[in-house]
């Protein structure tokens, strides 16, 4: 076993599963209160856990993947004994990931018309995507499936985990099977262009670099006010999509004429460029400072606070995700440690000393 190489003593287990089980249990309130408490219970997902949710992808992506209650939902049947253990071909894996961006795009601008504001729908969803993750989770081997496949939250947690602060313990994988052609746990530096070369992860990874930041920016030009009908559909979809598309031929163009070995830094730039973004909008709103009075508001103290707040915000936050993802001198960390490899699964000479493929490109 390599330094690289760890496994997790009895109490260091049992301390992640009492914490992924506190996480999981506040997960499952917020749902609950979704259905019985629809105020409470969007107020705490979309106010409380998800502002703070990039954060924390940027910073320590490993230790949101250890405690995500999806993720463990997902790998519930495979700890239990009970999962099929499908391997995926890492062409396959690449058409999850594409699916897991395209269910990103199109889930996320639901929130302005019914998510944001009908907590039982919006349980409902949850608890349909919980249940997805676990037929996924019956069916393929370990991670392969939902957590690094179709997850939508996972395209995101490659674009913002790409200088994590640590590198923790994985609590969920026992032994690596090497279930992923590339581990995005285990890789240093992982980020969406970070691929084996397949179609599926090259095309995911190039639309959620280059197209975030306007998707991103397009969806707080929408209201919640936006209608179930065919105008509050079009409205939802049209300004996302059409940042997106903005800000993806920004980026093709200028893929195509920088240096090859810069292409991995202007992935960093569009990823703090996405990110700020969010919280250049989303900060303001917390308090009370947004553009459309009364959504999004965590505690409104705007009247109590000078007029300069929301500017101070957002110069704060930007200077910070810009420094952390683009200027930062950070040393090749990856999300999570890997567990030993397990019998039959060591890496041969084709693989690099992280167990992941020799044949790892940067799309460029």
């Amino acid at each position: 076993m390599t330094k690289s190489l760890t496994t997790l003593a009895p109490n260091q287990r049992l301390g992640w599963r009492v914490v992924q089980s506190v996480t999981f249990a506040a997960g499952l309130f917020i749902v609950i209160a979704l259905l019985v408490r629809p105020r409470l219970g969007l107020g705490a997902l979309w106010n409380v856990l998800v502002p703070i949710a990039p954060s924390l992808l940027v910073v320590a992506p490993g230790l949101w993947r250890n405690v995500c209650p999806l993720g463990s939902t997902a790998l519930w049947t495979r700890h239990m004994g009970l999962s099929a253990r499908r391997r995926l071909s890492p062409s396959a894996q690449g058409w999850f990931a594409l699916g897991g961006v395209v269910l990103l795009l199109l889930i996320v601008p639901l929130r302005h018309i019914v998510l944001n504001t009908n907590g039982p729908v919006t349980g409902l969803v949850l608890l349909a995507v919980g249940l997805a993750s676990i037929g996924i989770g019956m069916t393929f081997e370990w991670k392969s499936g939902w957590c690094s496949g179709l997850c939508p939250v996972h395209p995101v947690e490659k674009l913002y985990g790409q200088r994590p602060a640590l590198s923790v313990a994985n609590a969920h994988c026992t032994e690596c099977f090497r279930c992923t052609a590339v581990c995005a746990d285990s890789t240093p530096w992982m980020s969406p262009l970070v691929t084996p070369g397949t179609t599926g992860h090259r095309t995911a990874g190039t639309l959620l670099v280059g197209g975030f930041p306007g998707y991103v920016w397009g969806w707080f030009q929408v209201s919640d006010a936006a209608g179930l009908d065919a105008r509050g559909l079009a409205t939802a979809y049209a300004w996302p999509f059409a940042g997106l598309f903005a800000t993806l031929v920004v980026y093709l163009a200028l893929r195509s004429i920088v240096d090859k070995r810069a292409v991995d830094t202007l992935g960093r730039v569009f990823a703090a460029a996405a990110v700020s973004c969010y919280y250049w909008f989303r900060l303001p709103m917390l308090v009370g400072f947004g553009r459309f009075a009364g959504e999004g508001v965590l505690i409104d103290v705007h009247g109590a606070l000078p007029s300069w707040t929301p500017t101070a915000l957002r110069i704060a936050s930007t200077m910070f995700f810009v420094w952390w993802l683009v200027f930062r001198t950070s040393p090749r960390r990856s999300w999570a440690v890997r567990p030993r490899y397990a019998a039959g699964h060591q890496p041969g000479s084709e693989r690099d000393s992280q167990g992941t493929p020799a044949s790892i490109t940067v799309s460029a």
